[in-house]
């Protein structure tokens, strides 16, 4: 008789009794939204990441809509950015009538490849919004200068990867203006919920203002000086960032120990190709743990035996410009972005999460390679 086994999410939030009790602080003091430990969630994420402003809102998307429009974004305006993402990172300015332009990626990094970048630029284009892949920064001093020299905006999609570093600097710190999102699978999480840090006071105050109904912060509540949303984080959501900020290097040290287990377990297995590792000028923050297999058969044919198994796992990530509207919108085809697609064949996600047992990684890379 076969012995039942346990199933292996793909993820978990990691929370404690500290994220607890500052919830319950807040239930206490009745100040559910706009009170004062959304200021301090944003002064602690903003000194975490060394950036002078930090406005936190409602999802990692909705601060990247929110910086699409303090760029200028306009119906019609090309922007670039990465086809290996989540689809946030186009439909953040295809929200303003931008136009999406895919520059491939790095076969190495997965991230924007700088020279495909500079041969997407048009008189129409607006501005790059560059993705740092799976907890990896981009090559973010590269996509500067060529935003300088053709006039762009950098908009930094740092979503997957609070707490990287890019050139011994956390990411955050370089002077773009960011977005770190929260999302339960998330380094550290709020449940849902996203920040934007910046250099800049005045944009500082126009995502404020922009999150909150177009409402200035010297005017009323029913005065609004623009067209607004309702991209507002509460404050219980900020109370269970707090204590995720207080741990922030623990999960950190966590994570990155539940991927050195996997280096080591999947060492051997030729057919399996693992993310790149750090250098001098790149420190990954774990995300996820993504994994090359040599082709599109293979893949299915591990997720089919994962299913078996009760193991999580998902196809990381397909390329958007091949989204169904994607298609249908723009027109895009198979072709474009020949090293995205070709990846986006290959590369699974394994289970990966703070708390992620020895036992359940031992049982996952044995259905791994049985199925190899």
């Amino acid at each position: 008789m076969r012995q039942e086994t346990r199933p292996v999410p793909l993820s978990r939030p990691c929370l404690g009794e500290r994220e607890e009790e500052l919830v319950l602080e807040v239930l206490r003091s009745g100040r559910l939204s706009l009170g004062p430990t959304i200021d301090r969630f944003e002064e602690l994420v903003a000194e975490r990441v060394g950036a002078p402003y930090a406005a936190a809102v409602s999802s990692g998307t909705a601060g990247l809509h929110l910086l699409c429009i303090a760029a200028g974004i306009r119906p019609g305006d090309e922007v670039i950015t990465s086809p290996f993402s989540f689809a946030a990172s186009a439909n953040c300015f295809v929200y303003e009538g931008g136009v999406p332009v895919f520059a491939d990626i790095d076969p190495r990094t997965l991230n924007l490849d700088p020279a495909a970048v500079e041969a997407a630029v048009t008189p129409r284009t607006k501005a790059i919004v560059a993705v740092d892949i799976f907890g990896y920064p981009c090559e973010l001093d590269e996509l500067r200068r060529i935003a300088d020299r053709h006039g762009l905006t950098l908009i930094e999609d740092a979503c997957e990867a609070l707490g990287a570093e890019y050139r011994g600097a956390p990411l955050g710190s370089h002077g773009p203006s960011c977005v770190f999102a929260f999302y339960p699978n998330k380094q550290m999480t709020t449940g849902e919920g996203g920040i934007v840090t910046t250099h800049s006071e005045e944009e500082w105050r126009l995502v404020r203002s922009l999150r909150n109904q177009g409402r200035s912060d010297a005017g009323g509540w029913l005065e609004h000086v623009r067209l607004g949303f309702n991209y507002r984080i509460d404050d219980i959501r900020a109370a269970i960032g707090i204590g995720q900020l207080e741990r922030l290097d623990e999960l950190l040290a966590l994570r990155a120990q539940v991927a050195q287990r996997y280096h080591e377990l999947l060492r051997g297995l030729d057919a399996v190709e693992p993310l790149c590792p750090d250098d001098a000028d790149h420190r990954r923050s774990w995300f996820v743990y993504v994994v090359r297999l040599p082709d599109r058969e293979t893949r299915e044919r591990v997720i089919a035996a994962f299913e078996r198994e009760g193991i999580g796992y998902n196809r990381y990530l397909p390329s958007i410009h091949l989204q169904p509207y994607m298609r249908e919108r723009y027109g895009f085809r198979e072709g474009m972005c020949p090293v995205s697609e070709e990846t986006s064949e290959r590369t699974l996600a394994l289970p990966f999460f703070t708390a992620l047992e020895l036992d359940a990684q031992e049982r996952v890379v044995e259905v791994l390679a049985s199925a190899l």
